[in-house]
């Protein structure tokens, strides 16, 4: 499957390669770091030193990594409070009773262990994809607003973002990013969504939908134009497409949940070594039950009833 990327307008802070240009969005964003380890030493060390050791400190930050690395959890069984293995959605089994049908995304978790600006963020999530109508794909978009603590997660398990996804014969690929939003007057935006209209996710039908066309365009314009406002940053964004296919390294379509976890590499993360505990909803590590230290993203993908 091909798409496309939406977001490629969109770069991520870990994306640039202008250290200056770093600083000056940690500075809008007021980053309690940047303050304290810049601002507060350029009395002594110089403005221009301070932050040039001070973005040595920050490339081991979450929110530096510009990759993701992928995981999966199968379905549990109902009272089964046994531990779950994870992995790479290329070592699945694909589902392929979900060809030429309907499914179901839904967000269970939004993972915020560091972000630029430090307290309380304003994380504005998209995800976007296409929609197999018949010969026709569909561009499709949602996005949504939460408030998450820093190294918390969103108070949020479930939450739907399209319903009645149509699945083609090659599977279904679709895009995320993350916003973090610290411009008061942009809050006002964030909080449109957060209106009823907003709350169901996006009911998507056999047949092609002409509102969707014009609701998917406002929608990644939103995006697109508060990810380059003043005090506002994208941090994530990350590409998955899932087949039926059964070659060494493609990601496989199945019922189940998938993690994006934002890494300085593919490779950083051993899912031998983690384990799915469904009694304290959380990823822990096998040796000593420490949690995921990482920005992630958690959907589900489940078959569509009608």
């Amino acid at each position: 499957m091909v798409l496309s990327s939406v977001f490629e307008e969109i770069q991520v802070i870990g994306e640039s390669e202008d250290p200056e240009w770093i600083a000056a969005k940690l500075q809008q964003m007021k980053d309690p770091d940047f303050e304290s380890n810049v601002v507060g030493d350029s009395q002594s060390k110089g403005f221009d030193k301070g932050i040039l050791e001070f973005l040595n400190l920050v490339q081991d930050q979450p929110w530096m990594y510009a990759t993701h690395q992928f995981g999966y959890i199968a379905p549990h069984h109902s009272g089964s409070i046994q531990t779950q293995p994870i992995q790479h959605p290329s070592a699945i089994q694909a589902d392929d009773t979900l060809k030429n049908n309907r499914v179901n995304i839904r967000l269970d978790r939004l993972h915020i262990e560091k972000y630029p600006g430090g307290g309380t963020h304003n994380v504005l999530i998209t995800f976007a994809g296409t929609n197999q109508v018949a010969d026709t794909q569909e561009s499709v978009s949602f996005s949504q607003t939460y408030r998450v603590q820093e190294g918390q997660s969103a108070g949020i398990s479930g939450y739907p973002i399209f319903i009645g996804l149509n699945v083609g014969s090659q599977g279904i690929a679709f895009e995320c990013s993350t916003v973090n939003v610290k411009n008061e007057q942009d809050k006002a935006i964030l909080a449109a969504l957060e209106t009823s209209p907003f709350q169901s996710g996006l009911k998507l039908l056999k047949t092609t939908q002409p509102a969707i066309a014009l609701f998917t365009e406002i929608t990644l314009g939103v995006v697109k134009l508060l990810a380059q406002r003043h005090e506002n940053v994208a941090v994530q964004k990350f590409y998955l497409g899932l087949d039926f296919e059964d070659s060494a390294m493609g990601c496989r379509l199945a019922e189940g949940n998938y993690i994006a976890v934002q890494v300085a590499d593919e490779t950083v993360i051993d899912w031998n070594k983690w384990i799915y505990k469904p009694e304290i909803g959380a990823i822990v590590h096998k040796a000593d039950s420490s949690k995921l230290p990482y920005n992630y993203v958690i959907f589900r993908i489940s078959r569509y009833e009608e």
